[in-house]
């Protein structure tokens, strides 16, 4: 017989369920509990129609203080009351009945299942033993001591539920642990996530200061440098005037960064141009070269080429001291390209010095752009030999113009 829901027990708090599966488990318990009431009508019509009235009432009586300990037992476990002393009395009571009325035996797979729920360890066979050990006397008994199977089959049928029942426990603590060790590993992965997310965005946002607020600041300080030397020359008017034009673009950047770091001015006009614009916020002298069928590109592969062209041209003109500065813009059926030369100073690659307070990221800053877009980044330079940015983003990125 099924035995009543094991959300009952106290000893074993019930894990958190949805409407559906408490709907489950309380048809499970009006089941037992009907599946009792029968089997104990059919028990008291057997007993009473096979004994005399002489017998019947101490017999009916305990039967009758039986049904009253079961249905106890079974509205204190409905409202998740401590039920585990009412059931020691149960076990008693049960006892008695079934040694003195074998009739009542089949009653006993249901008093097993409530003294495994209520009890824990030692105290749950125990009680679970008594019951059998008494419906095997009961049932012995009625065979005058004639029938050896009478005597064990309770006995081994108690053993094997024991057996059984020990095994689907296993497995349900087995399946709460398992349950326990994924939540905590989803836990700890939803905060892996959130630490990468943010270590994301600050690299981003890093890259962002650093390519448009950083380098024409460094830029800006340059010119009124200049300026200063060579007051009241004409140059240094030239030098202040560039100086202001890099400040106030300075501040737009500034402005774009805090709305999502978006670039007006540049979105609307087609990609050479705002290239070409770019390049000449730090190098007015720049020129642009474009090979191939020019396409429409994804936003953010413009953002990351416009980005790639001010950081490259911020280099130039913080360290090149270059005459000539050529940006290449190939669209090839595969790829679009962009290439920055200049003939300016040069340096090793190799000896870069890492990222400080000093600088040093716009070329990491570059490199990420563009891998990150599953492009590659490569830096050619010699001292004393100019120097080619060179960046390429895969094809599939690409639209045709017109698609967007």
């Amino acid at each position: 017989m099924p035995s009543p829901a094991p959300t009952a027990a106290p000893e074993h708090p019930p894990a958190p369920t949805g409407p559906a599966q408490g709907t489950r488990l309380g048809r499970i318990d009006a089941a037992v509990h009907l599946g009792f009431a029968v089997l104990m009508v059919a028990s008291v019509v057997r007993y009473v129609m096979r004994h005399s009235a002489q017998d019947n009432l101490l017999v009916l009586a305990l039967a009758a203080a039986a049904c009253a300990l079961y249905a106890v037992i079974a509205v204190l476990a409905q409202r998740r009351r401590p039920w585990a002393l009412w059931m020691f009395v149960l076990v008693a009571v049960w006892a008695v009945l079934v040694v003195s009325a074998p009739s009542f035996a089949w009653c006993s797979f249901a008093l097993f299942f409530l003294c495994r729920i209520a009890f824990t360890g030692a105290v749950a066979y125990a009680a679970a033993g008594a019951t059998a050990a008494a419906t095997a006397a009961g049932l012995f008994r009625l065979s005058d001591g004639t029938d050896l199977a009478m005597l064990l089959g309770p006995l081994a049928v108690g053993v094997l539920l024991t057996l059984i029942y020990d095994r689907i426990e296993h497995d349900a603590a087995e399946q709460r642990r398992l349950h326990s060790e994924v939540s905590l590993a989803q836990g700890q992965l939803a905060a892996s996530e959130r630490r990468a997310g943010t270590i994301a965005e600050r690299e981003r946002v890093s890259r962002e200061i650093h390519d448009t607020v950083t380098q024409g600041l460094a830029s800006s300080l340059l010119l009124l440098e200049a300026a200063n030397r060579g007051w009241p020359e004409p140059a240094s008017r030239q030098d202040l005037r560039q100086a202001s034009e890099l400040l106030r673009r300075n501040l737009s950047d500034t402005r774009s960064l805090v709305h999502e770091l978006a670039s007006p001015g540049l979105d609307a006009s087609p990609l050479a141009d705002a290239l070409l614009q770019a390049a000449s916020q730090y190098v007015p002298g720049a020129r642009l070269l474009v090979t191939g069928e020019p396409r429409t590109v994804p936003a953010d592969i413009r953002h990351a080429l416009l980005r790639v062209v001010q950081s490259a041209a911020a280099n130039i003109k913080l360290h090149a001291s270059a005459d000539t500065t050529t940006i290449t813009l190939g669209f090839l059926p595969d790829a679009v390209t962009l290439d920055i030369y200049d003939d300016g100073a040069g340096f090793d690659p190799a000896a870069v010095a890492p990222p400080s307070d000093a600088g040093g990221y716009g070329l990491r800053a570059m490199r990420q752009r563009v891998e990150q877009l599953g492009g590659a980044f490569s830096v050619e330079s010699a001292p004393g030999q100019g120097t080619v940015v060179a960046a390429q983003l895969p094809a599939k990125q690409l639209q045709v113009k017109g698609e967007e």
